[in-house]
């Protein structure tokens, strides 16, 4: 018994510092949005507020493009050489991004090198996480015990909104100690600073993890990260891109850009907004664990099936209620409504791709299809929107988001349950 309680704990601890380096990973992925609204007149010429807010979405979008390179290298660096080296690398590269961007003068002192300096660092965390969802996906899949993986995968989704919620509380706290102006200034600055020193110090925690016992099992399998191997699971392939297309377009809606939406379109101001989010993110943190537990008793089709039918249905009609409304509860709760119904996906939607693989491409099989989608639609949700509003079509794109929750519940319906008990060793 106490073999068994040691064993347990160590795999907690493991699961535990993989979990608060992709925290800080994703703090710094969010960072950039959350502060978006302060900077952009720092990087890009002067202009109306859409217009510059379009510019910070382009650079957002053109970072997405990276994930695919990133997924497929650092997919298969993981699949080679192991999950925690993979996962090291990762937090090293998002650490130099976070600090280019953090010391880059505005456009107003080094002109157009400014947007320059601020896409190669946007390219360079695009790289990162691109790398990083697959590993860490895989990793919290392969460390924990069958029966419970739904629970302790959840985890990647419960850290990723972390990240998000820990930017956005670092802007309230910002917000009250630093005046309008010096926000704008150089205020949105202290972010990415927080976010390189924190990125360091998840380098050295990720150095004292463990390999996970099914990579070390393939160890010696020469065909392991390679592409010939991969593309001996067309069908998993596939379902791993119809299974993210819905869900990573509504997650990055109802996250990332309702905070642009509620300033610009519901006419929210942007410190009320800030703890909307947070509160609403609060929410959703705290919905994660549990959808998880709940996949490992019922099974993870249920939950998808939940997502796709209420997310085609009740996008609209939650997107219409909030652009007509400027009063704070009201918002808060059709936000709170919003990712309650994306929780379906984000749940566990990591350890599924996990389940449709083999150990030997398991990282490069997650993170490759799934980072070429979210480039695809995830990164260019927020762009689309702010496009369509700037060309007076704004409702068109509450019809897009339902249409693409309808694609990926097709797939959800044809799709076979992934098992939820056997181990992942045995996948072939």
């Amino acid at each position: 018994m106490a073999v068994k309680e040691r064993a347990d704990r160590r795999v907690v601890a493991n699961i535990a510092k993989g979990s608060i380096g992709n925290l800080i990973e994703w703090y710094d992925w969010y960072a950039y949005t959350a502060f978006s609204i302060y900077f952009a007149a720092t990087f890009f010429p002067k202009g109306d507020q859409t217009a510059q807010w379009l510019n910070t979405a382009a650079v957002f979008a053109v970072g997405f493009l990276m994930r695919p390179i990133g997924g497929w290298l650092l997919g298969r660096f993981a699949d080679r050489f192991g999950r925690r080296r993979a996962l090291t690398l990762s937090v090293t590269l998002m650490a130099f991004g976070s600090l280019m961007i953090a010391l880059t003068p505005g456009y107003a002192s080094i002109g157009v090198a400014a947007p320059v300096v601020l896409v190669l660092a946007r390219l360079l965390q695009g790289l990162s996480v691109g790398g990083e969802y697959a590993t860490s996906a895989t990793y919290l899949s392969e460390m924990a015990a069958s029966g419970r993986r739904g629970f302790f995968s959840s985890f990647q989704y419960v850290t990723l909104t972390a990240g998000q919620l820990t930017a956005l509380a670092l802007q309230i706290v910002l917000q009250n100690v630093l005046t309008p102006a010096q926000m704008d200034s150089w205020g949105w600055r202290i972010a990415f600073a927080v976010g390189a020193l924190g990125a360091l110090v998840v380098m050295y925690l990720r150095r004292t993890m463990d390999e996970s016992p099914s990579f070390e099992a393939e160890r010696s399998n020469e065909t392991r990260g390679t592409l010939k191997a991969l593309l001996k699971h067309p069908r998993s392939l596939l379902l791993v891109v119809g299974l993210t297309l819905g869900g990573t377009v509504a997650f990055y809606t109802y996250t990332t850009y309702l905070q642009k939406f509620m300033v610009n379109t519901s006419h929210i101001d942007k410190a009320t907004v800030a703890w909307i989010n947070f509160l609403a993110l609060v929410v959703f943190v705290v919905l994660q664990p549990i959808a998880g537990a709940l996949s490992d008793r019922i099974g993870r089709r249920p939950l998808l099936l939940g997502f796709g039918v209420l997310g085609t249905l009740l996008t609209v009609p939650l997107l219409t209620a909030l652009a007509k409304t400027n009063s704070a509860v009201p918002a808060f709760l059709l936000m709170v409504g919003a990712l309650v119904i994306v929780t379906g996906y984000t749940s566990i939607n990591a350890v599924v791709k996990a389940e449709l693989f083999p150990t030997r491409v398991r990282a490069l099989g997650v993170g490759l299809p799934y980072a070429l989608t979210v480039a695809i639609f995830g990164g260019t949700a927020e762009y689309v929107a702010l496009w369509l509003k700037q060309a007076g079509h704004e409702s068109v794109f509450f019809y897009y988001v339902a249409g693409c929750v309808l694609v990926s519940l097709v797939v959800y319906a044809v799709m076979g349950e992934t098992s939820t008990d056997s181990p992942l060793e045995d996948r072939d």
